[in-house]
């Protein structure tokens, strides 16, 4: 099926008099006929649900129209885009071990990486986005398990090489794990250019209305995970050698393609207690339902507006993937020919003062810690998000004392310019 509709009907499919829409199955238990089938739950042998806790029939539908619109074998929803990076890397990786990642993602998966996980055991090396791959290479260790980047970066905007990273991974002998959220499977598949595991804020554009805040890990079922290293030690053994906590079942040998994305819901997910709710799930059900009329939208209208923005006297610099000025427009061309997301980073002249001033004269655009919503929102970082930091501290950490970052919704492009313009007509 093309996207479009596949995101209508991928996944849940109603029989001979049963509800049309997705039910809510508003239930944390089960019901067995026989102490067997129990058994056989917590075996892993029998197909089915055993707590809400680790998974559910509503979350399960929307999982698999999610991994049906990225082309992987199977996807686990978790309660936050954050508890998504989490769980795709602690699948992979423990106490000792070392990790790559692109410098420009997202804050939040800075610290994550940076400051969290380092308490965990878990390194990490932070590499340039246009790294080349023997860059890449020499920032590989024997513990290294994972590359990981953004396809887009929040909010620097920097076009991940993909195959770049994921030549450079593979030779390693580890998998690439992005962070799709921005463009969601509607505008780039990662998987078809290499990557292994992709991950997703739902709270962005596949809810798009600010409704719901979720995170999906989707799996290629791709990569090897029997891989070994130098010494023909397996370099996951987590996944190819027996969980104890499963009467010595091993993933790689009882699931094949599957073993990953398994591993990470009944052993993760079971012991950190981040699945989401059924009503959570069908809020993203609706909402998948219009994801490609929406990116397409996002898409065009931030095209107009990063267009005039640069043009714009007021304004010292506009940051757009789909800008032929970009530094990564060739890989936005590549990778996002239909577009990239609805987010802009806008510098405005005059530095912190009158970035703030933009923003309170917006009457449409409104302040919100937030971005991929169906209404224009804009924030100024240096004002919320890294307001305790000098504007040196700023500039140092890649985040001018102007900056903008802009989120174009659904209204009329003709009504957000006019009310940018009158914003900053006003500074």
């Amino acid at each position: 099926m093309d996207i479009s509709t596949a995101c209508i009907h991928a996944g849940y499919k109603a029989g001979n008099g049963e509800p049309r829409a997705l039910p809510i199955y508003q239930s944390t238990t089960y019901h067995y006929d026989s102490t067997d089938t129990v058994a056989g739950l917590f075996d892993l042998t029998v197909d089915g649900h055993m707590y809400s806790r680790i998974s559910n029939p509503t979350c399960a539908f929307v999982e698999e129209k999610i991994a049906a619109l990225e082309g992987g074998v199977g996807a686990l929803l978790t309660t936050s885009g954050q508890a998504a990076n989490l769980v795709a890397i602690m699948n992979v990786a423990g106490a000792g071990d070392h990790i790559v990642s692109s410098a420009t993602i997202y804050g939040g998966t800075v610290n994550l990486f940076n400051v969290t996980m380092k308490r965990f055991g878990i390194d990490c090396t932070f590499v340039d986005p246009r790294a080349s791959k023997e860059e890449l290479l020499a920032a590989v260790r024997p513990n290294t398990k994972a590359f990981f980047g953004e396809t887009v970066a929040n909010p620097a905007l920097n076009v991940l090489d993909i195959e770049v990273f994921a030549t450079a991974a593979h030779e390693a002998g580890v998998p690439l794990i992005v962070d799709n959220t921005f463009p969601t499977p509607v505008m780039c598949r990662p998987f078809e250019w290499g990557a292994d595991v992709v991950t997703h804020s739902t709270t962005k554009y596949i809810d798009g209305h600010a409704l719901t805040v979720g995170g999906v890990i989707v799996d290629s079922g791709k990569f090897d995970w029997t891989v070994t290293d130098a010494n023909g030690t397996p370099r996951f053994p987590g996944l190819c050698t027996p969980d104890e906590s499963y009467h010595g079942l091993t993933y790689t040998d009882a699931f094949g393609e599957q073993a990953y994305i398994t591993k990470a819901r009944v052993q993760l997910i079971r012991d950190l207690g981040v699945y989401p709710q059924a009503t959570t799930a069908f809020i993203l059900n609706e909402s998948l339902e219009t994801l490609p009329i929406r990116m397409q939208r996002h898409c065009q209208t931030a095209q107009r507006v990063a267009e005039h923005l640069e043009a714009h006297p007021k304004v010292k610099s506009v940051s757009f993937p789909g800008l032929a000025s970009s530094a990564d427009h060739d890989l936005a061309c590549k990778y996002l020919p239909q577009g990239s997301c609805g987010v802009i980073s806008v510098v405005v002249d005059g530095g912190r003062e009158r970035a703030a001033a933009f923003l309170d004269h917006l009457k449409l655009a409104s302040i919100e810690v937030h971005v991929a919503d169906s209404r224009t929102c804009v924030l100024h970082p240096a004002s919320s998000t890294h307001r305790q930091l000098t504007d040196e501290q700023l500039v140092a950490c890649g985040v001018e004392p102007g900056l903008i970052r802009l989120s174009c919704g659904l209204e009329s492009a003709d009504d957000i310019i006019a009310d940018l313009d009158q914003a900053l007509a006003a500074i």
